[in-house]
């Protein structure tokens, strides 16, 4: 399997108030085009926890897509490096969200887990999603 075989999963969680009014976005790169996007609105819930559902969403959708390799992009440093194992999980929740994320990761040959920086395009895309649904659902209300 090669570099261009891979696809990538850019992550993004967002909290308006931490905990607050909460949404998760990602954005699917395979062949170097965007090939999918979503963002959805929880309700109430901390940036983390906003994270952790981006996660989960974004390797349900990346099944479409592929079942080899996957790299999972965030600037959440918390969750990759709780997901990595550098970091011990010590909140309950947060450990059922990551326990859902390993499960969901079994469907592919390799996942692997990546920080970046909140300045890479991919991750400003997944920011931009969920600030425009937590934009829209202000303007629901």
């Amino acid at each position: 399997m090669t570099t261009a075989d891979t696809v990538r999963l850019y992550t993004d969680g967002a909290s308006r108030g931490n905990p607050g009014d909460a949404a998760w976005a990602y954005v699917i790169v395979r062949d170097g085009s965007v090939v999918a996007g979503r963002s959805e609105y929880i309700g109430k819930a901390t940036n983390n926890v906003a994270e952790y559902h981006a996660v989960i969403n974004g390797l349900t959708a990346a099944r479409e897509f592929t079942q080899g390799r996957l790299i999972v992009r965030s600037d959440s440093e918390l969750v990759v490096r709780q997901l990595t194992g550098r970091y011990r999980i010590t909140k309950e929740h947060l450990a059922a969200l990551a326990g859902e994320v390993r499960r969901l990761a079994g469907a592919f040959t390799d996942v692997r887990f990546e920080s970046v920086p909140r300045e890479h395009p991919c991750i400003q895309v997944a920011d931009r999603l969920c600030n425009e649904t937590l934009d829209a659902e202000r303007q629901r209300r």
